[in-house]
């Protein structure tokens, strides 16, 4: 059984911002993912997660935001955590995750990042 996940999107001054609820795992991710590839696909290039109601993201469902990472990166787009959990945070920093990406306080602090 799936612990429970939701996702919500939603484009903010062309930012895809996406708003994760639950546990970011496999089937997490992948909702994460595919999200990000249908937009993506019609030119997104600015992407922002708010984390603000996970509490726990494991290595599987960070392997699918390194792919989002890396697809922006190719394009030269960019992503955007925000609201993140302190081990969250301290996790992501430990992968490095923030030398391809980016941290906010909130979405409109990375919106305004990003634009």
């Amino acid at each position: 059984m799936e612990a429970e996940f939701n996702l919500t999107s939603e484009i903010n001054n062309d930012c895809l911002v996406l708003k994760t609820d639950g546990y970011v795992n496999n089937y997490g991710g992948e909702q994460i993912s595919n999200e990000f590839n249908k937009h993506f696909k019609n030119g997104i290039k600015k992407v922002v997660i708010s984390l603000a109601k996970s509490k726990v993201v494991n290595s599987i469902g960070i392997s699918f935001m390194i792919e989002i990472i890396e697809q922006l990166n190719e394009v030269n787009g960019k992503l955007y955590f925000t609201d993140m959990d302190s081990s969250i945070e301290k996790t992501l920093t430990i992968m490095g995750l923030f030398s391809y990406a980016g941290k906010a306080s909130t979405i409109d602090e990375a919106i305004k990042s990003l634009n």
